[in-house]
């Protein structure tokens, strides 16, 4: 975890020169009547409570000698220095996705992010008990990451631990609005999971829901589609327009440019209409 500091004339050297020897600092010309400004400031925040670097706030108002030495002409105006160099710069708001991958182009990786990648290897490694305990570590640090808890739900179902991957995505607020999506897409997985493992019912429908249940747990994702198509076209209120919504979070879940998701959202429409 890094650390945001305001500094001045005097601080300067010792706070941001001397002390980027240690670690990567964040130079964040600003002033208090910039609304850019007050939009960048939660994300550097963030970033501060991640990354194991200093954000350095400079008042450009306070501090003008500074402003003008650095060739400080819009604001925010924010600079990269390592080991003594300024190495990046940019000018204006950056998203925080961009600004991660503005750190990322000078290998400045976060504790999270390092986290999620020792996570991948053990999953990839079937050390799934192992991936779990990272990830409790990683919830435990970051609670309120509300991007983590979808990954975590995400590993729980795949260690089959449903019941604690629900009560992850339910604290996922729908004003998280990308990640609101996917969440509800995870708990329609669940859902399909279950009726896979426990079916329900003994109609010719319960069984072709139950058939395309278990091809999505299983990967077969255009074979489930087409099951859950023909659901649609057989009875659209069956399970409360469940099959609809199954297909609708597997286009979630596959992303709107993969193929299948194009294809058989024209199918759909023609089902429907």
């Amino acid at each position: 975890m890094g650390s945001t500091i305001s500094v001045n004339n005097d601080t300067f050297e010792a706070e941001v020169f001397q002390k980027s020897f240690e670690k990567p600092v964040l130079i964040d010309f600003y002033a208090t009547w910039c609304g850019p400004c007050q939009m960048l400031k939660p994300i550097l925040e963030n970033i501060a409570q991640e990354y194991d670097l200093v954000v350095a706030k400079v008042n450009i108002d306070e501090n003008q000698r500074l402003a003008h030495d650095y060739g400080v002409e819009g604001i925010p105006d924010v600079r990269l220095m390592n080991q003594g160099e300024m190495v990046d710069k940019f000018v204006g708001v950056l998203p925080e996705p961009k600004m991660r991958e503005f750190l990322g182009k000078h290998n400045i990786k976060s504790g999270l992010e390092k986290g999620l990648y020792a996570i991948e290897t053990e999953i990839q490694a079937g050390n799934f008990e192992a991936a779990g305990r990272i990830m409790e570590t990683l919830l435990g640090e970051y609670p309120q990451n509300k991007g983590l808890m979808l990954e975590a739900a995400k590993l729980y179902i795949d260690c089959e631990q449903l019941e604690k991957a629900e009560t992850l995505l339910s604290s996922i607020p729908e004003s998280e609005k990308q990640l609101y999506s996917q969440a509800q897409a995870l708990k329609q997985f669940i859902v399909l999971e279950r009726a896979c493992k426990i079916p329900q019912g003994d109609s010719e429908l319960d069984k072709m829901f139950s058939q395309a249940a278990c091809l999505v747990v299983e990967g077969h994702y255009q074979e489930a589609l087409e099951g859950f198509l023909e659901i649609v076209r057989e009875d659209r209120s069956y399970k409360n327009d469940g099959a609809r919504k199954a297909i609708l979070a597997l286009f979630e879940l596959l992303g709107e440019e993969n193929p299948l998701t194009k294809e058989y959202r024209k199918k759909l429409m023609m089902a429907l209409y």
